[in-house]
C-alpha cells in the first residue's frame, strides 16, 4: 500500500517574493521573525505576526461581510490562490458554512460566470485541438506525483447543462473537497477541463468566453481525443485515481464501461450519487421501520444518475438473496416521454431492464397512484416537478413517504424541504441534492438531509489511493453506502437525519476508506500486504492544514 507522510515532497526551496507567491508554501503574515530573516522575507510583509487562528478569524470576519454567495466564493478562491493552508483551515473548521459556497449550490453560479471571475489557472486545460500533444501538455504540470484527477468535458454541469470550458470550476471544487474532507494533499490533486467545444450559444457569442469557439465535437473524433487523453494520463500519472465528472448522459456510462477495467477510474455522477442515495435509503429504513426488500422506487429522471441509483439498489437486494429480475421489478422510471414500459420503442439499453409491462402513463401524480411507490427519487434536473398533487399522492399511499429531490443546484431541486413537509403534513422523510434549512412545522423542527456526494467520493478516492488497486469495481460503492449509513448516530437518526453532520466528514471519509481497503483485500485487489492498523495508516497519510 501507498506510504506517504502529510507533506508534499515536490517543492524546491523558495526564498523571498517567490515563496510568498507560492500558495502551497505561503503563510502570509504567519511567517515567524526567524523565518522572515532566514527566507528573505524581511520587509516584504507587514511587521505584525499572526497565528493561523488569528488569520482564520480575520478571514471569517471579511467573509461574512460579502454581499452575496458568489462574492463569498470569489473571496475564498482568492484565498486558495494565495495561501492553501489557511484556505483549508477555514474550510475544515467552518465546513457547514463553507460547503455550500465552495461547492453546491454556489459553484453552479460560479461556473456560469467562470469566464468573468477567472483570475488564476488552477488546473490543466486540454483542448481537442491539442489531441496530438497531450503528452507535452501534461509535462507542464509542475507536480510529478498526483493521487487524484477530476476531469470534466463540461457538457452537463450539475443541472445547468453545457458550460464548456467553464466546467473547470467543478473539477477545482471537487478536488478542494478531496483535500478538505479526505486529506489528499493539495499538491497531489489535478483538476482538468477537456475542451471539445460547446453548444451553448450564449458562450459561443460571448467575447469573454475562454474556451475554444466552436460547437462540440462528437462521434469518432471525440472518442479518439478521450482515448489519447486516457493513455497519456496513465503514462504520466500511472497511480492516479481518475474521477469522471459532469459528462453528458450519452457519454458518461459508455466511457465508464470502457475505461473502468483498465484504469483506476469511476464516475461520481453515476456511482457517487448512487452510493449516497442508497445510504439515504438504508437510513430511511431505520426511521420508517421498514425493510429494504419491501421498497418500490419511482425515479423521476432516467439519466445516468437515476439508472446508477437503481443499479446499486438492485445490487443491494441481490446481496439480500433476491433474484436480479425480481429486484429490477422494484424500480420504475419516468423519463421525458413518461413511464418507462415494455411497449415503448427505441428505449436506450440502460432503460430496457427497467421497462415493465404496464400501461404507458405520462402524468406523475397518476403514475404514483398506479405504481404505488414507497420512495420517490428526483434526478431530472428540472425544478419544481414534485408538485403538491405529487407529494399528496405518495403521502396517501405511505405512512412515511420517502422523497429524495436530488437535482442540483437549488433552482433545479424537484421540490423544497418546506414543500415536501407541508404537503405531506410533516410525514415525509426528505433528502435533497442542495442544502435546505430546517423547517418549523406545527411546533416541530424538521431536519432535511442533504444527499451530498461529498459523503462518498472523498472516502472512496482515499481508500483507492492507498490500496493501489488497479481498478475501482462497483462493489466498493455498495460498501461505501453501507458504511455511510452505519456511521449515522442514533441521535442523528432520532432527529430525522439520514446522513452524519458535515462536522464529522473526515470521520466519514476515514471509515469509508477503511471499509474500501478491507473490501479490496477480500476481493484480492491488493497485491501487497496492508498495514495491521489501517486507520492509523490512513490518518498518517492525510494532510492537515497547519503551519510547521
Amino acid at each position: 500500500m501507498k506510504k506517504m507522510g502529510k507533506k508534499s515532497k515536490n517543492h524546491q526551496t523558495l526564498l523571498g517574493a517567490g515563496l510568498i507567491h507560492d500558495p502551497l508554501l505561503n503563510k502570509g503574515t504567519g511567517f515567524s521573525k526567524t523565518e522572515r530573516d532566514q527566507l528573505g522575507l524581511a520587509g516584504l510583509l507587514p511587521p505584525r505576526i499572526l497565528t493561523l487562528e488569528e488569520q482564520k478569524k480575520k478571514i471569517i470576519e471579511v467573509f461574512e461581510k460579502k454581499p452575496s454567495n458568489l462574492e463569498k466564493y470569489i473571496y475564498m478562491i482568492a484565498l486558495q490562490d494565495r495561501n492553501e493552508t489557511l484556505f483549508y483551515k477555514v474550510v475544515l473548521d467552518y465546513i457547514e458554512t463553507m460547503m455550500p459556497i465552495i461547492y453546491t449550490p454556489t459553484v453552479g453560479e460560479a461556473c456560469q460566470e467562470y469566464d468573468h471571475i477567472f483570475r488564476r489557472p488552477r488546473g490543466l486545460y486540454i483542448s481537442i485541438e491539442d489531441s496530438e500533444k497531450i503528452d507535452q501538455l501534461l509535462l507542464n504540470w509542475p507536480q510529478n506525483q498526483v493521487d487524484v484527477i477530476v476531469v470534466t468535458d463540461g457538457e452537463r454541469v450539475l443541472g445547468l447543462g453545457d458550460l464548456g470550458a467553464n466546467g473547470m470550476g467543478i473539477s477545482v471544487g471537487k478536488l478542494s473537497l478531496y483535500t478538505a474532507c479526505a486529506g489528499i494533499h493539495p499538491s497531489r490533486c489535478l483538476p482538468i477541463a477537456l475542451d471539445v467545444g460547446t453548444n451553448n450559444e450564449n458562450l459561443l457569442n460571448s467575447p469573454t468566453y475562454l474556451g475554444i469557439n466552436k460547437n462540440r465535437v462528437t462521434g469518432s473524433e471525440y472518442d479518439y481525443f478521450i482515448e489519447k487523453f486516457m493513455i497519456s494520463i496513465k503514462k504520466r500519472f500511472p497511480s492516479a485515481v481518475i474521477q469522471f465528472e459532469d459528462f453528458a448522459n450519452k457519454n458518461a456510462s459508455r466511457l465508464l464501461k470502457k475505461y473502468q477495467p483498465g484504469y483506476r477510474t469511476f464516475n461520481d455522477d453515476i456511482q457517487g450519487t448512487a452510493a449516497v442515495a442508497l445510504a439515504g435509503i438504508f437510513s430511511s429504513m431505520k426511521i420508517s421501520d421498514q425493510l429494504l426488500k419491501n421498497q418500490v422506487l419511482l425515479f423521476y429522471g432516467a439519466g445516468t444518475a437515476g439508472i446508477g441509483i437503481g443499479n446499486l439498489f438492485v445490487d443491494a437486494l441481490i446481496e439480500l438473496g433476491i433474484k436480479k429480475e425480481e429486484a429490477q421489478k422494484k424500480c420504475w422510471f419516468v423519463d421525458s416521454k413518461g413511464l418507462v414500459v415494455k411497449q415503448r420503442k427505441e428505449l436506450q439499453y440502460e432503460k430496457q431492464k427497467y421497462a415493465h409491462r404496464h400501461p404507458h402513463l405520462t402524468d406523475l401524480t397518476n403514475i404514483i397512484k398506479k405504481v404505488k411507490p414507497t420512495i420517490l427519487i428526483g434526478t431530472s434536473g428540472q425544478g419544481q416537478k414534485f408538485t403538491q398533487s405529487v407529494i399528496t399522492a405518495i403521502s396517501k399511499i405511505n405512512k412515511r413517504p420517502i422523497v429524495f429531490a436530488l437535482s442540483n443546484p437549488t433552482s433545479k431541486s424537484e421540490c423544497t424541504a418546506e414543500q415536501a413537509y407541508t404537503w405531506s403534513d410533516g410525514k415525509a422523510i426528505f433528502a435533497s441534492g442542495s442544502p435546505f434549512e430546517p423547517v418549523n412545522f406545527k411546533k416541530r423542527t424538521l431536519n432535511p438531509s442533504q444527499g451530498n456526494n461529498v459523503y462518498i467520493f472523498p472516502g472512496v478516492g482515499l481508500g483507492s489511493v492507498l490500496t493501489g488497486t488497479e481498478q475501482i469495481p462497483k462493489s466498493l460503492f455498495l460498501t461505501a453506502a453501507k458504511t455511510l449509513s452505519n456511521i449515522v448516530s442514533p441521535s442523528e437518526i432520532k432527529s430525522g437525519l439520514l446522513y452524519p453532520t458535515l462536522k464529522r466528514i473526515r470521520e466519514v471519509s476515514i471509515a469509508i476508506a477503511v471499509a474500501i481497503i478491507e473490501n479490496a483485500k477480500l476481493e484480492g485487489l491488493i497485491k501487497i500486504n496492508s498495514p495491521v492498523d489501517i486507520k492509523s495508516h490512513i490518518k498518517n497519510y492525510m494532510y492537515s492544514p497547519n503551519y510547521d
